[in-house]
């Protein structure tokens, strides 16, 4: 039985768990590219403005993939709620950003990524997509532990005698009567520490660091194949607008992202640099 508090209550204000999360993910995120900084040679100075485009590309991707993949209809019947943590229907009442895609966040990221490398570091975007992945790949566990407190994105009804088997009441009320469930977040959140391990260790122990785009295409593949695999256990996020072959919205977003992450994987050998390079600018 899941049915834990959303949050720890300071005074009149709650600290969501899901918030706590997507804070670990961007302090530790934060730690971690700085440690990749130092043994690139790079400056920190170029640290900063990474984090602030990253973080600015992730929520605002995040919430409008959300409304765009999920709830369309948020643009007509509560337009503010798409931008600002608030809600304006039935009243004026602070919500916090409830909804928040993956898809819509990697696109942002993307593009601020592509600003950042060719007008602050001015590296090949690739040497900046490279190190993003690893802290992504850690990033994402965090956001899918936050779903778990928030007992949200849970899966589909499951054999009440499954290892895997979780009672989620709080959501009784979107999903009818309460019944044993496989706990998707965790098999996801599980899959992207994995994938963070082997980034990690695939970034310092070999030279593939070196070759732009190589650990970049490989984070892509692996990411959206976890998330491709673990859709066929999950109950649907909103109204599913894009089916295909009997897959949901989820899965047939993900299948440009592996496509993609195969053609860089290839292209990669183009862009190899030397450990000299690697260090520019200083």
């Amino acid at each position: 039985m899941w049915d834990p508090s959303k949050g720890i209550q300071i005074g009149p204000v709650t600290l969501h768990f899901y918030s706590l999360m997507f804070i670990f993910s961007f302090g530790l995120g934060y730690i971690l590219m700085a440690r990749i900084f130092k043994n690139d040679n790079v400056n920190i100075k170029y640290l900063e403005p990474l984090f602030t485009w990253t973080l600015i590309g992730t929520i605002l991707g995040a919430r409008l993939g959300h409304v765009i993949f999920y709830q369309p209809e948020l643009f007509k019947e509560d337009f503010w709620s798409v931008f600002l943590p608030i809600s304006t229907k039935n009243g004026l009442k602070f919500t916090g950003f409830s909804g928040l895609a993956s898809h819509g966040a990697t696109i942002a990221l993307i593009f601020t990524t592509l600003y950042y490398s060719f007008k602050i570091i001015k590296k090949n975007p690739f040497w900046v997509y490279d190190r993003i992945g690893i802290v992504v790949a850690l990033g994402g566990a965090f956001v899918r532990m936050g779903n778990f407190f928030n007992s949200e994105i849970v899966g589909k009804p499951v054999d009440p005698n499954s290892p895997f088997a979780i009672f989620f009441p709080q959501q009784s009320s979107e999903y009818g009567a309460t019944v044993p469930r496989y706990p998707t977040q965790l098999f996801e959140a599980f899959g992207y520490v994995c994938l963070f391990v082997l980034l990690w260790i695939l970034y310092k122990k070999t030279n593939k660091k070196y070759q732009q785009g190589w650990l970049f295409g490989l984070f892509f593949i692996i990411l959206w194949a976890i998330r491709f695999f673990v859709e066929f256990l999950k109950m649907p996020q909103g109204d599913e607008f894009i089916q295909f072959a009997g897959l949901n919205t989820g899965q047939v977003l993900s299948i440009p992202f592996m496509i993609a992450g195969f053609v860089i994987m290839i292209y990669s050998k183009k862009f190899k640099i030397t450990e000299a390079e690697n260090g520019k600018p200083e």
